[in-house]
C-alpha cells in the first residue's frame, strides 16, 4: 500500500518511538493518522500496518472493531459526533441528535448523498461540563444550542 512521505515519516517515527518489543504500541496512532488519509480502515490497510508491526493481521481486526472512532467504512468529509450520554442528553444533546437526524436526512454512521457529511451518535467525547457538546473531525464544540448546530452543519455544507 502506498501512502504520501509525510504519511510515511510519521509511521517510521513511530515505530523508533517505543521500546524494543514495544511497537505494538503505535497500532492506534497508525491507524488514526492512515484513515485520516485513506478516508477509512480497509482490509489493505490492516494487513499494511501488521507487516509493518509484526504482528498478526487479527490482533489490528481486534483493535478496529474495539475503538469506536476507527471506521471500516468511508465517513463524510465532515465527521459529526454528537454526545447523548447523561451530561449531554440532560442538557439537549438527545434533541440536537434528532435534529441533525432531520436536517441532514440520515442517521447513526450514514452520510449525506454528496459524501459531505457523517453523523455519528456517541456516549462520551470527554466535555461533560460544557455540555451539551458534539465533535465535527477533531474539533470540539461545547455547550452546543439548536442554533448553533444548524450553523455547524451549514459550515460544513459551505466547505468543499
Amino acid at each position: 500500500m502506498t501512502f504520501s512521505p509525510e504519511l510515511e515519516e510519521k509511521f517510521a517515527r513511530l515505530l523508533t518511538i517505543y521500546p524494543e518489543g514495544r511497537q505494538r504500541s503505535a497500532v492506534v496512532p497508525m491507524l488514526m493518522f492512515a484513515q485520516d488519509e485513506v478516508g477509512h480502515v480497509t482490509p489493505e490497510l490492516i494487513e499494511e500496518i501488521a507487516k509493518r508491526i509484526g504482528i498478526p493481521t487479527v490482533q489490528i481486526e481486534e483493535v478496529v472493531t474495539y475503538y469506536s472512532m476507527l471506521h471500516q467504512k468511508p465517513m463524510g468529509k465532515y465527521h459529526v459526533q454528537i454526545c447523548t450520554n447523561v451530561s449531554c442528553m440532560l442538557t439537549g444533546g438527545t434533541e440536537l441528535w434528532e435534529r441533525a437526524c432531520q436536517k441532514l436526512g440520515i442517521g447513526h454512521l450514514q452520510r449525506t448523498g454528496d459524501g459531505q457529511i457523517s453523523l455519528e451518535e456517541v456516549e462520551c467525547i470527554g466535555a461533560c461540563s460544557w455540555a451539551p457538546a458534539l465533535q465535527v473531525n477533531y474539533d470540539f464544540h461545547h455547550n452546543v444550542t439548536p442554533e448553533k448546530l444548524d450553523e455547524i452543519l451549514e459550515a460544513c455544507r459551505k466547505v468543499n
